[in-house]
């Protein structure tokens, strides 16, 4: 007779069972393994296993690089096509985790509970905050495979969300009476614009503002304090814009890696710096000794070639989705 393995009888899921091991004990997922990015699709053999079951307990769970978001949302997704119950206890660890991290002012620190450095901050950069009010969002709404989650956790999630909001329109910057954008993180106390890594200084964010809007949009019957963060946001891109250059990659031999990134002309371009100063509105660049710039040329090459200057992130939105809001909420 003919004795099927339990694994064979009940197929399993490779990524998943990966983000299974690597799950800490609050919750939420690390974003490195050995220093480098988590590979979920690599097969570990039984000594690594063990290595990263020893780090369950470690406090390096985060939110940063989409991880814990990325890890709940493909388990639900795993566990609706493979009904491993492991898979969806998983994700609504993750879920919890998410609650749990929140500060009672509606941010949420790039990492919890390892509040070290500038961990602790208020995290808008690479839509950390963000992509975790959407994962709460589409709780709400039981969709995108949401829908199989303890229902329990709704309500929770409901008010997660509206403090995240307060906070979005309480760190919105505000100059000379008028409302901008955001900056990509902010002192968890004050509520003011901070400065993370060495080269990322206070400033408004032409990139992690984007997110922010859009999530805004989302809200159904936004009262007018919400329409005019957008509003006014909107205005602040369309002031922002710069037109005629594109930021490309090229070669250059003279350079340590052979390669530069530069700002050339391009009429037919529209883009963004990442980082205007505050009080100026005037793109600023900056290396690892935190020095404000005027030119992307004049930073390290590490860094130039390192790092997301420019780019077309509110294209999008003010071509498509903010007129299209507006039609429905004006």
């Amino acid at each position: 007779m003919l004795v099927l393995h339990a694994s064979v009888l009940h197929a399993q899921d490779m990524v998943a069972d990966n983000m299974l091991l690597f799950q800490r004990s609050e919750g939420g997922w690390p974003k490195h393994y050995e220093e480098r990015a988590i590979d979920y699709k690599r097969i570990y053999n039984e000594a690594e296993k063990a290595s990263i079951k020893d780090e369950h307990n470690r406090n390096d769970a985060t939110i940063d690089n989409k991880a814990t978001t990325t890890e709940i949302r493909y388990l639900l997704k795993a566990y609706k096509k493979e009904n491993n119950p492991a898979y969806l206890k998983a994700a609504e660890k993750g879920i919890k985790y998410l609650l749990e991290a929140q500060y009672k002012n509606g941010g949420w620190p790039q990492f919890y509970p390892d509040l070290s450095s500038y961990r602790h901050e208020i995290t808008y950069n690479d839509d950390a905050m963000i992509n975790a009010m959407n994962v709460l969002y589409d709780l709400t709404k039981k969709t995108d495979d949401f829908d199989v989650v303890d229902s329990t956790l709704i309500p929770k999630a409901n008010k997660a969300i509206q403090r995240g909001i307060q906070c979005i329109l309480k760190t919105q910057i505000k100059v000379k009476k008028q409302l901008t954008a955001w900056c990509a993180q902010y002192n968890e106390n004050t509520l003011q614009p901070a400065m993370a890594r060495k080269f990322e200084l206070e400033s408004i964010s032409g990139s992690e503002s984007v997110g922010i809007v859009r999530f805004l949009m989302k809200v159904e019957n936004p009262s007018p304090e919400i329409k005019n963060a957008i509003n006014s946001a909107v205005q602040w891109f369309e002031k922002s814009k710069i037109v005629g250059y594109k930021f490309v990659d090229i070669q250059d031999p003279t350079q340590p890696k052979g390669r530069d990134r530069v700002l050339i002309a391009d009429s037919t371009s529209v883009i963004w710096a990442r980082f205007y100063d505050i009080d100026t509105n005037e793109p600023f660049f900056s290396g690892r000794d935190s020095i404000k710039r005027k030119k992307v040329s004049e930073i390290e090459n590490e860094r130039r070639t390192g790092y997301a200057w420019y780019g077309t992130w509110p294209k999008e939105l003010l071509e498509k989705e903010y007129p299209k809001w507006l039609k429905k909420n004006s």
